[in-house]
């Protein structure tokens, strides 16, 4: 049997190693980058991220919850407390996925910080009811839902926040969403860990 020779130019070659290592790095700072807002480095995260949205700015997140780079580095903006580049960011990744619960969060919270009360409430609330909307669907999943926001935790959080909304000053409503945006955040990596576990545990049972 004749085998057949595919000849591809260097030049492609090229363009597929690099591709691949720049993809990677991007993975890499868009990590180191999750790490340093969820052990309370902003500034560190800020230029991690930055990098990150340079070399690919259509990147996302590979988890069940796609999250685009703009997202993070306008939540890192925002914990810093630089909310045009905060807003920028985020606008960003809404003008792209307009339905993202939590860039939309951070966004009114941004608005909020920056004076916007109205446009800010809206946009907070908006985005707390996006989070848990999407938990529900994740939580209603056959194969992993019992994963996610086990405890209700998080959906109580907001339930409660929602339903006081009348009353709630924006200073509430600013803790709640930057509570409930940290729990998300850190609820993505705690369901791959455990799932990633109990799936190897399974493979051990077989």
């Amino acid at each position: 049997m004749k085998r057949v020779m595919l000849s591809i130019p260097v030049g492609l070659w090229t363009l597929i190693i690099v591709s691949g290592c720049v993809g990677s790095q991007v993975a890499q700072e868009v990590q180191l980058g999750r790490n340093a807002l969820q052990t309370g480095q902003p500034q560190v995260a800020v230029g991690y991220l930055r990098n990150a949205a340079e070399l690919d700015p259509n990147y996302k997140t590979p988890y069940s919850i796609r999250e685009s780079v703009w997202t993070y580095l306008g939540r890192a903006y925002y914990e810093v407390g630089n909310f045009p580049e905060a807003r920028r960011a985020l606008e960003k990744t809404l003008s792209n996925d307009k339905d993202s619960p939590l860039p939309r969060l951070y966004l009114g919270m941004t608005l909020l910080r920056s004076g916007d009360q109205q446009e800010g409430r809206r946009e907070t609330e908006a985005g707390l009811r996006g989070i848990n909307n999407l938990l529900n669907r994740l939580a209603s999943s056959p194969s992993s839902g019992i994963y996610w926001d086990p405890t209700r935790q998080i959906r109580s959080d907001i339930q409660r926040a929602l339903s006081a909304t009348g009353t709630l000053e924006s200073a509430e409503l600013i803790t709640v969403g930057e509570r409930v945006g940290s729990q998300l955040d850190e609820e993505i990596d705690t369901v791959r860990r455990v799932e990633a576990r109990d799936n190897y545990n399974r493979g051990g049972d077989m």
